[in-house]
């Protein structure tokens, strides 16, 4: 798993609606996953993943190593948790 510098939190309300739309069909529609979004239409998927980053319980991540955005759950991204919605960076990762 990349280090904490490695992975940066992208707040998705600062994409654009169709480069988060994107992230997130490509996401659900994956190669090789079992994400469990599969079981219903792509647009519940979709609309099952907007939820969880309203309610700050996915992040996207994007992983300077290598070079790749993901989406997570925020209790495997270090330093957050699913009960904290993520609302930009601290004072100390400001720095």
């Amino acid at each position: 798993m990349p280090d904490r510098e490695e992975m940066l939190v992208i707040p998705y309300r600062q994409l654009s609606p169709e480069a988060l739309s994107g992230l997130i069909e490509e996401f659900v529609t994956r190669d090789g996953t079992d994400s469990g979004y599969t079981r219903g239409s792509l647009a519940e998927s979709v609309s099952r993943v907007r939820r969880q980053l309203d309610k700050g319980q996915a992040l996207i991540v994007y992983d300077s190593r290598t070079h790749t955005c993901n989406i997570k759950p925020s209790e495997t991204v270090p330093g957050r948790s699913s009960r904290q919605a993520w609302s930009g960076p601290s004072e100390k990762e400001k720095s």
